[in-house]
């Protein structure tokens, strides 16, 4: 179902993506402590960290929460990026529990296995919420970019194994179809992303090399976009043909239309990290599960606004989405 209308209106110096996705990571500081954070061991032994941030541990008087909502972050992020714990603060604001999750060698510390993360690991997300679902009556999954890629993923692909307490999804700024985004991020326009990503990535990767020397390093440094680095090194660590492979493997795009539960997908017509398969809008006019909402600016995991107490209108939008369906 399309939602013709976001209430979502950018103050008039943001109404750019470029600007609207770089302020907040220039400006956006958070300080919330999580009332515990846990590691769990993966079925082939390697480790998940998890943040916790209970009610109890809160400053509400809500007392036995019985709802849980899970966030996933996005590509290279953390579970303490301003965006998490935004969200976070929201939903015990709401009066439900949080959990924000690290991808494989992501957050505090390296993951033990070669393998490390990728848009399409749903495994891992439903370990957490089998983890995690124990005391609680429903659970919503809320992901940003390639955590919101994962998590329509996991509701779609997933839906006839489905943990049956997940309710509820949504996904922020959600490159539905990696291969197109993939491209997109790789024009000249975009570089200073790519760039960002590539680095980071590439550090990675060498810390990887570290840890099991037969990973190559020899072409690295010659990685210029997703595509080379996909070849390289996603596909083959996580059991692809190749990147093109992998992408379509991976994209929630394809499994949209087997989501059994209400999700929302929220992306800004102007988010320079998307494609334009990344807003489909026919295929969503068809659906009886599945929300698409394309505000006219919000950049990418931006929606940037300036209320009391410090939220922004995409942690409001799903807040209001989720006491809705919820």
């Amino acid at each position: 179902m399309l939602i013709e209308r976001s209430s979502y209106r950018a103050p008039w110096w943001l109404r750019n993506g470029h600007l609207n996705t770089i302020y907040p990571s220039l400006f956006r500081k958070l300080n919330l402590p999580f009332s515990e954070r846990e590691s769990i061991d993966t079925d082939d032994q390697d480790l998940l960290c998890l943040d916790w941030y209970r009610l109890s541990m809160s400053h509400t008087s809500v007392s036995t929460p019985r709802k849980l909502v899970i966030i996933s972050h996005g590509l290279e992020g953390h579970s303490e990026r301003p965006y998490v714990l935004a969200m976070c603060r929201k939903m015990n604001a709401l009066g439900y529990d949080a959990l924000a999750w690290n991808f494989r060698s992501c957050g505090p510390y390296m993951n033990r296995q070669k393998r490390f993360y990728h848009s399409g690991a749903t495994e891992d997300l439903s370990h957490v919420i089998d983890h995690a679902h124990t005391g609680y009556d429903a659970i919503a999954l809320v992901g940003f970019s390639m955590g919101g890629n994962l998590s329509l993923l996991h509701a779609g692909r997933e839906h006839e194994t489905l943990n049956d307490k997940v309710r509820a999804v949504v996904g922020v700024s959600v490159p539905c179809d990696l291969e197109g985004c993939a491209h997109e991020l790789a024009k000249r326009q975009n570089a200073i992303y790519m760039t960002r990503f590539l680095k980071d990535l590439r550090g990675k990767m060498r810390v990887k090399h570290a840890q099991f020397p037969d990973i190559p390093l020899d072409s690295l440094d010659s990685v210029k976009n997703f595509q080379d680095f996909d070849d390289l090194y996603t596909a083959p660590l996580h059991g692809f043909a190749d990147a093109k492979d992998y992408w379509t493997k991976s994209s929630c795009l394809g499994y949209l239309s087997d989501i059994r539960v209400p999700a929302l997908v929220i992306n800004a017509k102007d988010d320079p990290f998307l494609s334009d398969s990344a807003y489909p809008y026919d295929l969503v006019k068809s659906l009886e599960n599945v929300y698409l909402e394309t505000p006219d600016h919000g950049g990418h995991v931006g929606f940037v606004s300036f209320h009391a107490g410090g939220s922004y209108w995409i942690e409001d939008r799903v807040a209001e989405f989720l006491e809705t369906h919820f």
